[in-house]
């Protein structure tokens, strides 16, 4: 469990990084809206070959039938109900509804539950980590704390503030990554395939709700390359883990 945590915190480290490198200068927000395109077509590769594919070689359609939507619905409930209580997830609503860090910190945690807690079902099978996936976490995961921390800077809050209310994201991102080996381990090897399929579920729905929509409104054109590369990178990454 230990190592899962450890793992898990490495990854939501990138949005503390992210957070360093908004509160130390300016940057501008295509550039971060590209960096976001990249991280979300890394994680499409990811959840394509280190999680469906995977998910379906194990459990077969059964397995990746069930899980797709049951993740998928319950990203869609979540983020429905952070965005009545006005902490919506990351993206173009966030801007609309004004950030606060409460929202920011939920929608972050909405986010980046499901993807710790398969970063630490990747060590159940006894092969290790998943570098491409944890490679793809950690890329998208830089620009989301850049830009919520420009946000938060000009709303006046103090730099120790917004970096200790990242760590803060961080290390709940290692608590879900180290129950996701822990917990989920004890229900034994045959519930892996259908807690693969669920968490890809929920995090293509993450994508397609907030990273892609922001990433082609800031970004323009070059978005969609930007996310060719992405997965490009990610799924090279594959073939050499």
């Amino acid at each position: 469990m230990l190592e899962a945590g450890l793992w898990g915190f490495g990854a939501a480290l990138a949005l503390v990084l992210g957070a360093l490198a908004g509160l130390a200068g300016k940057v501008p927000r295509r550039l971060v809206a590209l960096a976001m395109a990249f991280g979300a077509g890394a994680l499409i590769s990811a959840l394509a070959y280190d999680l469906t594919e995977e998910a379906f070689t194990h459990g077969g359609s059964l397995a990746v039938a069930g899980g797709l939507p049951l993740g998928a619905l319950a990203f869609f409930v979540g983020d429905q109900l952070l965005h009545r209580r006005g902490a919506a997830s990351s993206g173009p609503r966030m801007r609309q509804i004004g950030t606060n860090g409460p929202a920011i910190v939920l929608g972050a945690l909405l986010d980046g539950i499901p993807e710790s807690v398969v970063l630490g079902t990747t060590l159940l099978g006894g092969v290790g980590i998943s570098v491409p996936f944890l490679a793809a976490v950690f890329v998208s995961n830089v620009p989301e704390g850049l830009s919520a921390a420009a946000d938060l800077r000009k709303e006046g809050h103090r730099p120790g503030w917004i970096v200790g209310l990242w760590v803060g994201v961080a290390l709940v991102s290692a608590l879900a990554a180290a129950l996701g080996y822990g917990l989920l381990g004890q229900m034994g090897s045959g519930t892996l395939p259908l807690i693969q399929a669920f968490a890809a579920g929920a995090i293509l729905t993450m994508l397609a709700d907030t990273m892609i929509p922001e990433a082609f409104a800031d970004g323009g054109d070059l978005a969609g390359l930007a996310t060719v590369f992405g997965f490009a990178t990610a799924f090279l990454l594959s073939t050499v883990s």
